[in-house]
This record gives C-alpha cells, structure tokens and sequence, in this order.
C-alpha cells in the first residue's frame, strides 16, 4: 500500500482528473510567471461543500475584477467539485481551486488576447480544530498592512502576506491583525477579524481593503439569528488593544479567539463568553446545514 497521500490524491486540471503526483503546468503560464490569477477555498462537511454559493460568487468577483472570462458554468463548477468530493475518502474537506489567465509563450505584462485560462483544483482533509487552542486560543501580532490595494481579490499573489506570517512566526505569535496606513485593522494574514466590546460584536466594513470573507458573512448571519449585538464599522489599533475579545475568521478553521497580542493578555487570558457562544451556534448552524442537504 502506497504510504505517500499525496500519490493517492486526484486533482482536477484543465479538464482532466489525474494523480497530483502526475499533474503538470507550464513553466509559462502567467500564473506561474507573473501571479496572474484568483483562487478560492470552499470547506466540506460531511461531502456536502458549505456556502458554495457565496464561494461561488467571490470567485467570479474576482474573474471579473481581473478581466478573467469565467471557463465554466455554475453547474460545471459545481459538478467539478462534487466529483474530486467523491474521488475521496475523507468526509470533511476543503478544496483549493485556482484560475489563472493561461499559458502565453511570450513573456509580457501585457496578457494577449483569447487566452484559455488554466483550471486547476484539489482537496485535502480538514481537520479539527485542536483542543489546545480551543481552550487556550492563539496569539498574535500586530503589522503594518504591506499588500496592495485591491485586497477584496482573492488573488494567487501573497508574497506580502508570507512576509508577515513569518514575521509573526519569527516573534512566537501564530498569526499577525494587519492595520492600514490610515490605521485602521484590516485583517489577518489570511482570515477576518472580529473584536468584542461590551457583548457586541464588531468586525471592519467589506471595501478594497479587506477580502469580504464567506466565513465572516456566516458569523454575521448566526449572530443575528441568535441575537449577538453586531456591528460593522471601522476598528482602530486602540480599540483592538482595549477589546474584550479578538477572533480571526477563516474557511478551513471558523472562528478562532486571539487571547494574547503583542505579548499582552486579551481580556481574561482565555476564550471569551461571546466567542463560546457563537462557536456552538455556528456548529447548529453546520449541523442544520448537513441535515437539509442530507439525501
């Protein structure tokens, strides 16, 4: 029995589904050289994929933001994924999948016109969340917000936010909130972040300067069926440093609390009451989910 995962792994690319080990792009595909493409990560519970519909619409967004003809068809797309779903074991999943302009032999800025796009996409398993960070939560920094400014596209170009995970990384935090020239935070390097302050909830306004997150559209909702004070307004270095709670939000690992930053206790040191609330509202809400989609 093979003992490499990753042999055992069928992606999907351009059009075909094949072995990763065997899957090849071109060394000129403006991906490659130049970054020239969007991507999207879509959770899967119980081989059921979760907001595909709004994981859906932000990729064609971001198609659209970047002059990407969209290659498929919302059926397409949708019978693509359910199939590398059941090319595999695992019932929680997440898939990656990435769209760049394509291949161009000369190498240009300039993309030439008609271009076929490349398509290519994978799953993994998703794990759980670990109890250690359950009980204890994580840690994180505070960094200047180095990216671009057209952060609401979920683009394959993430140098800067490499860069600043591995700032964090370099001062023992797990992550880094990322504040703005005009300091305001934005976000994580690779999440959504909420504070917490007198029981309401507060998160940044979606704009060119934070990726409008599907997880993030997800909370709001539970935190208003569920009667969660919410707020969606500008949040200040200082409001972050005095808020009674912090949590980053992402796909593959829902809402995590943040209980130290820069080196400072958030709030009690530990998870917060809201934060515990809205993690079990959130498990009745997949659980609700996986239930309707049950055949």
């Amino acid at each position: 029995m093979n003992s490499n995962p990753i042999a055992e792994q069928t992606v999907y690319l351009n059009g075909q589904y094949m072995p990763m080990m065997d899957s090849q792009i071109s060394t000129q595909d403006r991906g490659f050289l130049f970054g020239d493409g969007v991507y999207e990560v879509i959770p899967v519970y119980d081989r059921q994929l979760f907001a595909f519909p709004e994981h859906l619409q932000r990729l064609k967004n971001s198609l659209q933001a970047i002059s990407i003809q969209n290659p498929l068809t919302d059926g397409e797309w949708l019978e693509l994924l359910n199939t590398l779903i059941e090319k595999h074991p695992w019932p929680d999943q997440y898939i990656y999948l990435q769209v760049t302009r394509g291949i161009q032999m000369h190498r240009d800025h300039l993309p030439e016109e008609c271009l076929t796009p490349t398509l290519y996409a994978y799953t993994n398993p998703l794990k759980a969340v670990s109890d250690s960070i359950l009980q204890n939560g994580i840690t994180a920094i505070t960094l200047e917000d180095i990216r671009w400014l057209n952060c609401d596209i979920k683009a394959i170009t993430l140098l800067p936010n490499i860069m600043m995970k591995l700032a964090a990384k370099a001062r023992n935090a797990d992550d880094a909130i990322l504040v703005s020239r005009e300091g305001f935070i934005t976000e994580g390097t690779s999440s959504n972040c909420f504070i917490v302050k007198d029981g309401t909830l507060i998160t940044p306004p979606n704009g060119h300067s934070l990726l409008p997150g599907v997880t993030r559209t997800v909370i709001e909702r539970v935190a208003i069926a569920h009667d969660i004070p919410m707020l969606e307004q500008q949040i200040t270095l200082t409001d972050l440093e005095s808020a009674d709670e912090i949590w980053l939000s992402s796909s593959t690992k829902e809402a995590l609390p943040v209980t130290r930053l820069n080196d400072l206790v958030v709030g009690t040191g530990k998870p917060g009451a809201v934060w515990q609330k809205m993690r079990d509202f959130y498990q009745e809400y997949k659980l609700a989910f996986i239930t309707e989609q049950a055949p």
